[in-house]
């Protein structure tokens, strides 16, 4: 290695570009002989004083330059110099060849030749500009040194030239610990990898980059993100030579904490409307903890579990009487394949918790439980036993909360939220938040539940209520279905009636009372009880019909729409007459199916209406089918089209009217039905 490259590096015995700063001060250089004429003249003289080389070249400079005035104390400063070799410094009052006077800065020293005489140099510059250049650049360094914001100047290299405190504060590394450095050594290159980029795109473009956030970590503060506006430009001198890049960085961790919480809060008004309007849909309890689960991952959670109490689904009483207490699973959800979803217990399973896990904790307290960092010995409070735990660990599980279910001040159940993949940890915030959409979903949850005991309870009347078939009809094969609505908040009020008559009739009706729950159940039960009296009168349908329009009006405000046929074996006839119901099926053995076409009538209780009755042949072999509009009709489709497929689904034979009927409901009923059916079959049997 050379002297020049140990002294300073290769770049140190190159010629480097020239300085902006000597032609911002604009230095004139003027040398004197012994006798103070003027030998040399620089073209800055000619700028800062007027005279050309060619006017001041060969003249004595005191009489070029000074006012009389001055002229004696400039000769013995002049004299000074050149006697005693020290150089004068200082302010003086110099004549321009406008005749204006200017105040000019002279460093002045002596200088001596081969021969040994001795001349004098001038360096002489506007003391106006000086002091300018001085302000300018004290002011600088004073704002630099004290100011708030964050900054530093890199070379071309991206090492440190200079920082200041309010950077080497931030970055937690002194200032004499950046100086010489590259960016990349002093700064994480994973978090800041962008800047160091983005700094190197300024240098070549020129084009700066301005108040852009970045959010890191540094070693003044490893534990916690903070946010930094920073901004990139590029430096110059006044040739345009590049010197290398500004960087500013101002603080912004309280505005960006202050911004992300508003952000959450936000979010967080978000997730409670989205969850008003998401659960409770239906009146259906593990629905509705389906819909809670939903809500909250991944919005909330990574992973949720709804358990209710199972005392409160069987009899209703909001508290556990058991002892342990026994939860049943309703809903799990993860938001990515996680072992967590392994170590809750799967929907449709009932458990007990032990008496320190978070679900009994909450149902003793009534109060939810927060644990805002998961450690061992939790991980084995929060889970069902050891294998379990296990699980969590591997999931990752580091933050858990349990929220009790409760409304109308009864405790349901629990619901439990934790964290694995998102890596903050459950607030109290959060906690609000759980809490809150824990509560809408526990009165949706106890309403669904109400409604599910008044709901089995209308069906369980209903069901009472119908007839049981004779196994083995001498003279007819049988088969009748109830379905109750799955997607409505109640049962209605639709049934079927198989009658014996003397002469080797049978009376077969179907009927639909309008409306839903106990109350319309009950209405039935009265249609149906006086449908059987009148039955044994030995009227015809039609009559039937009539007194039965009138009993209908005194049960106000429903009404029903009927069917009764009678059929008589010996003659092989069927006499059919209807009240506003849907026409009955002919399946002949011999043809296709047929609606018959019959008298419609209007239905029972609107009275004032006379009903007709019709007879058809119905022989060996030949079924009826009767039918509420809840198996043909939907929201979706004609009523027409849907007939017509109940046709085509009869033309296909069947080995029993019971396959029949399975048949029919399997494939016209579908889970969102809004509406009950009940479904009558008869075949005649053959002789």
């Amino acid at each position: 290695m050379g002297e020049a490259e140990s002294a300073g590096g290769p770049a140190a015995s190159m010629p480097s570009g020239p300085s902006g700063l000597m032609d911002l001060l604009g230095v004139a250089a003027v040398l004197l002989e012994s006798h103070g004429r003027v030998d040399m003249w620089s073209p800055k003289a000619e700028e800062l004083f007027g005279y050309s080389a060619d006017e001041a070249v060969g003249r004595y400079a005191a009489s070029l330059l000074l006012h009389p005035q001055h002229r004696d104390l400039a000769m013995s400063l002049f004299a000074e110099v050149l006697q005693t070799g020290r150089g004068w410094a200082g302010a003086f009052p110099v004549r321009h060849k406008d005749g204006s006077t200017r105040l000019v800065e002279f460093r002045n020293m002596r200088l001596m030749d081969s021969v040994g005489d001795f001349y004098a140099l001038g360096l002489a510059t506007d003391r106006l500009r000086l002091r300018e250049v001085e302000r300018d650049l004290a002011l600088s360094t004073r704002l630099v040194s004290q100011s708030p914001i964050g900054l530093a100047v890199l070379d071309t290299d991206l090492r440190y030239v200079t920082v200041n405190p309010a950077l080497a504060r931030i970055h937690g590394v002194p200032e004499e610990g950046h100086l010489g450095r590259r960016f990349r050594d002093v700064m994480p290159p994973g978090q800041f990898g962008t800047a160091e980029a983005r700094m190197r795109k300024v240098l070549e473009s020129g084009t700066p980059v301005i108040d852009r956030y970045t959010v890191g970590r540094t070693r003044a503060d490893p534990d916690h993100d903070h946010a930094w506006s920073v901004s990139f430009f590029r430096l110059e001198d006044s040739n345009g030579q590049v010197l290398g890049v500004a960087n500013s960085v101002v603080d912004v961790t309280e505005r960006h904490r202050a911004t992300m919480e508003a952000e959450r809060a936000r979010q967080r008004l978000a997730l409670v409307a989205d969850g008003s309007a998401r659960i409770g849909t239906t009146l259906e309890v593990e629905q509705t903890a389906r819909e809670l689960a939903d809500v909250v991952v991944p919005a909330l959670a990574d992973v949720v579990a709804v358990d209710v109490l199972d005392s409160v689904l069987h009899d209703g009483s909001a508290e556990g009487r058991d002892d342990p207490m026994l939860f049943r699973a309703l809903a799990v959800k993860a938001a990515y394949s996680t072992e967590a979803s392994r170590a809750v217990v799967p929907p449709g399973h009932i458990t007990a918790y032990h008496a320190d896990h978070p679900a009994a904790h909450c149902i003793r307290t009534r109060r939810p439980l927060l644990i805002t960092h998961v450690r061992g010995p939790d991980l084995e409070r929060i889970a069902t036993d050891p294998g379990a735990a296990r699980l969590l660990a591997e999931a990752g599980v580091h933050t858990d909360m349990a929220v009790p279910l409760i409304a109308r001040d009864r405790i349901l159940g629990v619901v439990g939220l934790a964290r694995a993949r998102n890596p903050q940890p459950f607030d109290e915030d959060d906690l609000a938040l759980a809490c809150e959409l824990a509560s809408r979903a526990a009165v949706c949850i106890d309403n669904a539940r109400l409604h599910q005991r008044i709901r089995g309870a209308a069906e369980t009347m209903q069901r009472s209520l119908l007839p049981r078939l004779q196994p083995h009809h001498p003279h007819l094969e049988l088969a009748a279905r109830y379905r109750p609505a799955q997607a409505f908040s109640e049962v209605g009020g639709d049934w079927y009636d198989v009658i014996p008559l003397d002469g080797e009739r049978t009376a077969l009706v179907v009927g639909d009372v309008m409306g839903s729950g106990i109350a319309a159940a009950t209405a039935m039960g009265r249609l149906r009880t006086a449908m059987s009296t009148l039955v044994g009168l030995g009227l015809d349908p039609a009559r039937i019909l009539g007194h039965l329009d009138r009993i209908t009006q005194g049960l106000d405000p429903y009404i029903a729409t009927c069917i009764c046929a009678l059929y008589d074996t010996r003659a092989r006839r069927c006499c059919v007459a209807t009240a506003g119901h849907l026409p009955p099926v002919l399946v002949p053995v011999e043809g296709p199916p047929e609606l018959l076409d019959l008298p419609t009538g209007t239905p029972l209780g609107v009275g004032g209406q006379r009903f007709e009755s019709a007879a058809f042949d119905l022989g060996p072999g030949d079924r009826l089918v009767l039918y509420t509009d809840g198996l043909v009709e939907t929201r979706d489709r004609p009523i027409d089209e849907r007939l017509d497929l109940l046709l085509s689904l009869l033309a296909s034979p069947d080995g029993s009217v019971e396959e029949t009927c399975d048949r029919l409901l399997h494939e016209l009923r579908r889970p969102s039905d809004h509406d009950d059916v009940a479904l009558l079959i008869a075949r005649v049997r053959s002789a």
